[in-house]
């Protein structure tokens, strides 16, 4: 699993995921994901448009960070996710807690409202 960070002219931090996040995949980023997400406060775009497979264990890392922004007043979206992912987050509701947005002036909007 390959992760980049990126901060954007706006402060948002735009985080991008590459890969499958089953458990090898999810164990490489897990810590360095929680270190980027729980240390500040921060709007934090996740782009997992290159996420070809999420399982449980993947949805897990990512309500945790997104649950660690929250209490420091920071916001998570989504961007793009391939359908396979999609339809994961919406059968595990996460899409009710985590917006998903399609392109990134949409997801950088979101996230500095």
């Amino acid at each position: 699993m390959e992760f980049a960070v990126e901060r954007l002219d706006n402060g948002i931090k735009k985080i991008t995921l590459r890969g499958k996040m089953d458990i090898d995949g999810t164990n490489q980023i897990d810590l360095r994901l929680s270190s980027e997400t729980s240390m500040e406060r921060a709007n934090v775009v996740v782009d997992l448009s290159e996420v070809d497979f999420m399982a449980s264990v993947g949805i897990g890392v990512l309500v945790r960070s997104y649950k660690a922004l929250k209490l420091r007043g920071g916001k998570m979206v989504f961007l793009n996710p391939q359908k396979v992912v999609e339809m994961v987050l919406e059968r595990t509701l996460v899409n009710t807690l985590i917006p998903v947005c399609y392109d990134l002036k949409t997801a950088c909007e979101q996230v500095l409202q």
